[in-house]
């Protein structure tokens, strides 16, 4: 009998990893291999709210550009989230 249970693999959208980040008033935003441009409220995430603007601009790419990570905060943050997506 087959098994009906999904593939735990996740596809992952083309185009949708991190190639830049910056911030703008209240906002995070992060620019997209295919160009969408994505800005979500500083209040979402606390730790970078509360951040100086040095430790901000501190930013690296992870999970193949699927993740931020700010080393100086042990913050990340999900492209995939950001589009509401699953992880």
């Amino acid at each position: 009998m087959p098994s009906t249970v999904p593939s735990p693999t996740t596809t992952r959208p083309a185009g949708a990893q991190a190639t830049a980040v910056w911030f703008a008033a209240d906002l995070l935003w992060v620019r997209l291999a295919d160009g969408r441009e994505l800005g979500a409220p500083l209040e979402w995430f606390p730790r970078l709210a509360g951040a100086e603007p040095t430790q901000r601009e501190r930013w690296e790419l992870i999970d193949q550009g699927f993740g931020v990570h700010w080393p100086d905060l042990d913050e990340d943050v999900s492209v995939l989230a950001l589009l509401g997506l699953p992880d």
